[in-house]
């Protein structure tokens, strides 16, 4: 669907397997619609505009569940220093210290950027003439 999957771990770069990334697409595909439904719902009840920047929370969540699924990479596991190519659940256990320095870097690089989306959103939903 999104590409052929990934089988193997590689430090800072891929830390999960298909089951893993076809969860984080679902997750990311529930924070869209999580946020549209909440900015629908504070426009019907007509909240006040700066009240549409709780949208950003779940347009966080969207964006790093979707650059995770893209990335093919859990910024959870990368902090935990795991990985996971099985079913979920079935993580193992990253050795190499060097290897995990890596996947904190690009875990928190990860959650940085969504982090930035989910504003980026929020501040829209903040300002349309709604």
């Amino acid at each position: 669907m999104y590409g052929e999957a990934p089988t193997n771990y590689r430090p800072g770069a891929c830390n999960i397997g298909a089951a893993e990334i076809r969860r984080r697409w679902l997750a990311g595909h529930v924070g869209v619609i999580a946020g549209v439904v909440l900015l629908i719902g504070l426009v019907a009840v007509d909240a006040p505009p700066i009240s549409r920047l709780i949208i950003a929370l779940p347009a966080a969540g969207a964006a790093i569940s979707y650059l995770q699924a893209h990335l093919r990479f859990c910024a959870a596991f990368g902090l935990r220093g795991t990985y996971n190519f099985g079913r979920p659940g079935t993580e193992q256990t990253v050795a190499d210290e060097a290897a995990r320095a890596r996947d904190r870097r690009h875990a928190i690089q990860i959650a940085l950027g969504g982090a930035l989306v989910g504003v980026i959103v929020g501040l829209v939903a903040v300002v349309l003439p709604i």
